[in-house]
């Protein structure tokens, strides 16, 4: 299995072959829009900005599990992103990341690469990177801001 066997649904409902995203690096990340790293949403689009023509894509999130910090409706929280950061990246619908109802990607993210305490997310803006060949390469604590990863994410573009 590999990322690119995941159909997901965007923040319009709609179905995503991730194997659409073959060939790119990819920076997947559970996001809130109440949250006190809200403001990497500047960082994640800097980054997207700066390397989508290389092969960079987002796909962000939202997910309201950790201290309900991502309340609203999938189309409230693409205007706030849009509106507060001018985000341009692609959203995705609100999923959970934990539990018994967690989309089946992100079990399987967790899965390839564990955290500090273990598989679970404990918290928003957890950030898998993912190399053109689908691989999960690296998994980023919330802490890490998208300027701390951007060497990696250079690299992978390059071949590196």
């Amino acid at each position: 299995m590999s990322i690119y066997d995941f159909t997901v649904a965007n923040a319009d409902g709609n179905a995503v072959n991730l194997g659409d995203y073959r060939g790119k690096v990819l920076l997947v990340v559970n996001t809130a829009t109440d949250c006190g790293f809200t403001p990497q949403y500047d960082g994640l689009q800097g980054l997207y900005d700066k390397y989508q023509a290389k092969g960079l894509e987002v796909l962000d999130f939202p997910c309201n599990q950790f201290g309900h910090q991502a309340p609203g409706s999938d189309e409230g929280i693409g205007s706030f992103c849009t509106i507060n950061y001018g985000t341009t990246f692609p959203r995705f619908k609100k999923i959970d990341v934990n539990g018994t109802n967690a989309e089946p990607l992100f079990t399987w993210l967790k899965g390839q690469k564990g955290g500090a305490l273990g598989d679970n997310i404990k918290w928003n803006f957890t950030k898998f990177l993912i190399d053109r060949n689908g691989d999960v390469v690296a998994r980023f604590a919330p802490t890490k801001t998208p300027a701390s990863i951007e060497k990696q994410i250079a690299a992978l573009l390059e071949g590196e």
